[in-house]
């Protein structure tokens, strides 16, 4: 491509997360001046375009067929159209398609703008209470609950504010393996449905919120954003019970001595101490 050629811009507009008059205007009047937008889902996005009235090409672009799209969106591009990327809701790339996109569109040269927007990780940061000077994204939690209480058990002495996405199938689930990981009196707080007609935003410790919840069976539905703070250094983690629940999730998963070095990795205690603490949890499950 030579310097001359004039390509398109690549606009990443974000799109309303639960509430239509959260699109800026900006995003209207571009959405409304594009060749092109390209749609994680078109049916869900279809609808966002008839309720402002705009009439637009579409293409779907979403996590199985981006790598095919990518050359068909760069064509158009390179011919001088422009095209806007949007998701489901919210902020294109946090937690949805569009990396290889974006990627590429970057290494043909081609410009990329953003025009920001609804983002429930930075909507729920603003209403948790909680640090917001460092945070740490974590997306989705695995879904098998080994696999999960590992993940936790390595985020053990984070300093920074975790921010976790969970589905109400496995939310109360993902609760308890955080109460168990981090210390029922770790601070937290939960956002649901932000923000929908039927938002909740509740602060507590990781047990209070667990018992609410549970108390709470109409509450466990709708997507969720769940914010853990950071270790401080003087919270249950740094304590026998929490010494013994990082070994407990370790051992389903390791032998006994490399479970006894990566705890002692992840809590700052004793290699030695750890696994004798092992062994002895062992005979516990033994009996």
């Amino acid at each position: 491509m030579s310097s001359s050629h004039v390509t398109g811009i690549l606009y990443v507009i974000a799109t309303p997360i639960g509430n239509l008059e959260d699109i800026s205007q900006r995003a209207v009047r571009l959405l409304n001046q594009v060749d092109l937008i390209a749609a994680e889902d078109t049916r869900h996005s279809g609808n966002l375009l008839r309720h402002l009235g705009i009439h637009c090409p579409m293409i779907s672009l979403h996590e199985h067929n981006e790598q095919q799209q990518v050359e068909r969106v760069l064509a158009e591009l390179e011919q001088g159209r422009s095209v806007a990327l949007i998701s489901d809701a919210g902020t294109p790339l946090v937690s949805d398609p569009g990396y290889r996109l974006v990627q590429a569109a970057h290494a043909r040269g081609v410009p990329v703008s953003p025009v920001p927007g609804p983002s429930s990780v930075i909507a729920a940061l603003s209403v948790a209470g909680l640090p917001t000077d460092r945070f740490a994204f974590e997306g989705f939690l695995p879904a098998k609950q080994a696999a999960r209480q590992k993940a936790l058990a390595a985020l053990a002495r984070e300093p920074r504010t975790l921010v976790f996405f969970e589905s109400p199938r496995r939310v109360l689930d993902a609760l308890a393996d955080m109460a168990a990981a981090f210390g029922v009196d770790r601070p937290a707080a939960m956002a649901r449905e932000l923000p929908k007609a039927f938002e909740t935003i509740r602060q507590g410790s990781l047990g209070e919120l667990l018992d609410w919840l549970q108390a709470h069976p109409e509450q466990q539905r709708g997507e969720f954003v769940l914010l853990v703070a950071g270790w401080r250094g003087e919270d249950a983690q740094d304590g026998q019970q929490g010494a013994e629940q990082t070994l407990r999730v370790l051992m389903a998963e390791l032998p006994l001595r490399q479970a006894a070095r990566l705890a002692a990795e992840l809590t700052g205690l004793p290699r030695n101490q750890l696994y004798e603490l092992a062994l002895r949890l062992r005979e516990q499950n033994e009996r």
